[in-house]
């Protein structure tokens, strides 16, 4: 059976119910803040995540602090068995910090420094705004780590963004030096004799910028790289202000959606006690809910791998947001079924932005938990009541679960940078996420557990390793996956796979180690860019599938030829591959295929491989299964996205969880709906 995990939270050791709260915005209407508490415990909130955006009310001038209202406010919470996850405040500055030091705020990479105004408009190197935010961060530590109702540290706010000081740039300068030692060793690292752009003082480093250089690839990728190197330098300023005065207490920050690309958070796993993110999809939109789904799955599942242990959802929205493009209602169910697929990846909560929607500025429209009626008679309050009502039922069987998996896909956030920076094969796009999410797609369907790493990790304990498009090879990934093989794991890549080294210089030579050709038993002569007009065809097990984007012309040395191209001058060249290593075995897939092709093929795969699943059963459309598994049951969670009711059929009898109706051979979910059931008499 799985593991269970010590408690994200050990002073409330269950799953988190609750959200955004900002009493700051009603302090004049002390009648509401009232009413609020009476609300919160009627939706079965246990805890509220406070002071994210709090800074000017707990300092409204320098040095001056105002505490006596949170004071009250975390004190009466406490009071109705409601918890606080307390922020540190630095993801919004006040007013007059920024009037009195210019150099808080960022700098563009134009060179032109922002007005106040937004948030997270502040420099990560600034030392002025280090030394301001280590003392709100302090004071705020020695009133409240040590009070009973405060469970965990909210790091910030959603970091992200860059500055381009000259704070920053010596930042940079002294952090490449450090990297390389001598010019002669960033030269060739960064190709720079390319255009004459060799660089012949430390100090002409400076970040790329459309006013200057932009055509020098390494310096592109090592500007990210420093990016977030110097945001989680700031972040432990601020943990290590928090964890002076009571180490205890657990840190998190809120991360955003692995599609949101400017940090690469896999760095930060080893400064934070636990992960968390805000998950915000678009429900209900025309390319259907079931691609939103994965999207969303894919995510929860890196966010569960980055620490391999639970997480939490620190936001989503109890209905619509007030930004997207088209910010559409959640249909009635939706908002249950959406916390609940969170739980079913490894979620320990179910956390929302906002508790109480806000009066005016650009977020009122952004719904709540109590809408501007200010009552619980509404839709989304009773949906979100009943998801704590569930949550509560479910808390004491999932949570600290594990989510054990047997496949890991490689999404190597580097490796994005270093795709959006090419400049051919294909300026069209090389949809990366693209090909990670049809890798993906069969495991999450089909209820096979998917960790989701980057190159980083360590891949004994997989039986499957699957590296799409993992055109940057870094981190030793080829003495890794090479061992993975030789020892008897199954690998899988696809076209543009090792192309460059960690400073995105091409690899030289024919079939070499660097590039994995003793593994893959083959070499790339070249690719070919297909127009999106354009398509190729290969047939494989009996079936003829389309392939678009990239076509790598291949040479097999040891390989055996599983399938091939049929038109272009190149038909009869390798599409798909396998060679036998060491223990092992490596697939390649040579063009971009369609997501049919990956369903075939991981079918055929996972049944070789004999890869735990949720249930043995055809799967219907719309729906999805996801495991979850403690000391003692394994639970399986039944998620429909789709609004017209599914059936599946059953392995064996199973035990609702939240009903304790017993299913014996066939169970229909509602549309928007889901089950979690565990074998009968498991419960």
């Amino acid at each position: 059976m799985g593991r269970t995990f010590s408690p994200a939270t050990p002073q409330f050791p269950h799953m988190l119910h609750g959200g955004d709260y900002n009493p700051e915005q009603w302090m004049d209407s002390p009648e509401i803040l009232e009413e609020d508490i009476r609300l919160f415990r009627e939706a079965h909130i246990n805890c509220v995540s406070l002071g994210i955006f709090s800074w000017a009310n707990l300092e409204p001038q320098k040095d001056v602090y105002r505490f006596e209202w949170m004071d009250k406010i975390i004190d009466k919470l406490y009071e109705n068995g409601i918890y606080t996850v307390l922020a540190t405040p630095s993801g919004a500055r006040p007013q007059w910090l920024a009037q009195e030091y210019s150099e808080v705020l960022r700098v563009r990479p134009d060179g032109t420094r922002n007005l106040y105004g937004e948030r997270h408009n502040h420099c990560y190197t600034s030392p002025v705004y280090r030394e301001r935010v280590t003392k709100i961060d302090t004071a705020l530590a020695k009133r409240y780590a040590n009070h009973p109702g405060v469970i965990l540290w909210h790091i910030s706010n959603e970091f992200g963004g860059e500055c381009h000081c000259e704070l920053c740039q010596q930042a940079f300068r002294q952090w490449v030096q450090e990297k390389y030692g001598t010019l002669d060793a960033l030269n060739h690292a960064w190709w720079s004799h390319f255009w004459s752009h060799t660089y012949t003082d430390w100090s002409q480093v400076h970040s790329p910028s459309p006013i200057g250089e932009t055509s020098i690839h390494g310096l592109n990728l090592d500007w990210r790289r420093f990016v977030t190197h110097q945001t989680i330098d700031f972040m432990k300023t601020e943990i290590d202000a928090v964890k002076a005065v009571n180490p205890d207490i657990p840190v998190t920050t809120n991360m955003m959606t692995m599609y949101v690309y400017e940090l690469n958070y896999f760095k930060f796993r080893d400064a934070l006690d636990l992960i968390s993110w805000d998950n915000y999809p678009e429900w209900h939109n025309p390319w259907g809910n079931e691609e939103v789904a994965k999207d969303c799955a894919m995510t929860h599942d890196m966010m569960r791998s980055i620490q391999k242990k639970p997480f939490l959802m620190m936001e989503c929205t109890p209905s619509a947001t007030n930004w997207q493009s088209v910010s559409k209602l959640k249909k009635p169910g939706m908002h249950e079924l959406s916390v609940i697929q969170a739980i079913a990846h490894g979620a320990d909560s179910g956390q929302y932005f906002q508790l109480r929607q806000s009066r005016g500025s650009c977020e009122k429209f952004h719904s709540a938990v109590i809408s501007h009626t200010g009552t619980e008679n509404t839709r989304t309050f009773q949906e979100v009541a009943q998801t704590g009502t569930d949550l509560e039922k479910l808390s004491d069987r999932v949570y600290g679960s594990d989510s054990p998996a047997q496949v890991a896909i490689i999404f190597d956030t580097e490796n994005k940078w270093a795709l959006d920076c090419c400049r051919g094969p294909r300026n069209a796009g090389l949809d990366y996420f693209g090909n990670i999410r049809k890798n993906y797609s069969y495991f999450w369907k089909n209820g096979i557990t998917t960790d989701i790493v980057d190159s980083e990790f360590d891949f004994s304990g997989y039986k499957l390793v699957i590296a799409p498009m993992l055109y940057l090879f870094r981190a030793g990934i080829q003495d890794k996956l090479r061992r993975f093989v030789e020892q008897g794991g199954t690998l899988v890549t696809t076209c543009f796979t090792g192309v460059v080294n960690e400073t995105d210089l091409c690899f030289l030579g024919e079939a070499t180690e660097e590039k994995l050709s003793n593994v893959l038993g083959l070499w790339v002569e070249e690719t070919d860019s297909l127009y999106d007009c354009e398509s190729n065809h290969t047939t494989w097990n009996n079936k003829r599938y389309r392939l678009t984007e990239l076509c790598e012309i291949c040479h097999p040395t040891t390989c055996e030829v599983l399938s091939v191209y049929e038109e272009d001058f190149y038909a009869g060249a390798p599409v798909l591959t396998k060679n036998r290593f060491g223990k092992g075995t490596a697939y390649h897939l040579c063009a971009t295929a369609d997501e049919e092709f990956f369903r075939d093929f991981y079918e055929k795969l996972a049944s070789q491989l004999q890869l735990e699943r949720a249930l043995e059963t055809e799967v219907p459309k719309g729906v999805s299964l996801t495991w979850r598994e403690s000391e003692r049951e394994k639970l399986i969670f039944v998620q429909n996205f789709e609004g017209d009711a599914a059936a599946l059929e059953l392995d064996q009898p199973y035990t609702d969880m939240l009903t304790g109706e017993t299913y014996d051979k066939n169970l229909t979910v509602d549309g928007y709906s889901f089950a979690v059931i565990t074998p009968a008499g498991c419960i």
